[in-house]
């Protein structure tokens, strides 16, 4: 009650019409208070950094591998009982079982020109997987937010409950996602060079394809990994991950040290 109105104003460059409903559309907006940007708000602060970037002709480009689970509708069990293999990654029987949800969700991330590539059983019984293609670090971001309420719409549709809690179901793998960052020469179509890329050469980063930014990214990112935990760790249930004893399939992928490597998930 101290504090004015706060406002979310509508970005019309990032609208999506809803694949499953025409006549609504679903509209990222920016927070603004008493005529000025909120500058907490993260898409705010997103954007803040974006011009920030681009001032230094650097356009960062980010891709995301979003995890879900798929449960009964009051969230108590996974949703299919006959996935139930101890090591249930790729599952092919369990992809058909659930083929109409995640065949929808894929069909409409066509429709809307994500370029969606992938779907997969992932490493826990009822968990899933689904990936399109890299973009702009703000457009990413939009797509991400609206996945998730689209992934839980069709499940919802079909009967079923979709989560990306972090450590939804004890002794099982928890939701990860998987960020990918580039740093390219300009945004969008536009962009020719992935900055962060070299030929590859002698030396730890430079065998990796990595250029020299591209290492002193990594360098800044092991530097302030800890603080970085508040931001990718944001809620009670992601600490429910890191040191989790050992699950069914016997790995929890969620790292518990600052460390790098060309293809070391441990």
């Amino acid at each position: 009650p101290a504090r004015p109105d706060m406002l979310a104003v509508p970005d019309p460059d990032a609208v999506i019409q809803l694949p499953w409903n025409k006549e609504i559309a679903w509209v990222p907006g920016n927070c603004v208070m008493e005529g000025e940007d909120v500058a907490q708000a993260p898409r705010n602060v997103l954007r803040r950094l974006i011009k920030e970037a681009a001032d230094e002709g650097l356009h960062v480009k980010t891709g995301i591998e979003a995890e879900f689970f798929l449960l009964t509708p009051d969230g108590e069990e996974i949703s299919d009982p006959f996935d139930n293999a101890e090591k249930p990654c790729y599952d092919q029987q369990a992809m058909m079982r659930r083929l109409d949800v995640i065949r929808e969700i894929s069909d409409y991330m066509l429709e809307l020109g994500w370029g969606a590539y992938q779907n997969d059983h992932e490493d826990a019984n009822g968990q899933w997987e689904m990936n399109w293609d890299f973009d702009d670090a703000l457009a990413t971001a939009d797509k991400h937010s609206f996945f998730k309420f689209m992934a839980k719409s069709v499940a919802e549709k079909h009967g079923f409950r979709a989560t990306f809690m972090p450590k939804p179901v004890e002794g099982l793998t928890g939701n990860g996602c998987h960020a990918h960052i580039s740093v390219w020469d300009a945004p969008g179509a536009d962009s020719r060079t992935n900055v962060f890329a070299a030929e590859k050469g002698a030396g730890d980063i430079a065998e990796l394809g990595l250029s020299e930014q591209g290492g002193w990214f990594l360098g800044g990112i092991m530097k302030h990994a800890s603080a970085l935990a508040a931001i990718t760790n944001p809620t009670v249930n992601s600490y429910k991950r890191i040191n989790a004893p050992r699950t069914m399939s016997g790995a929890t992928w969620a790292p518990n040290t600052v460390t790098w490597s060309g293809n070391n998930r441990t």
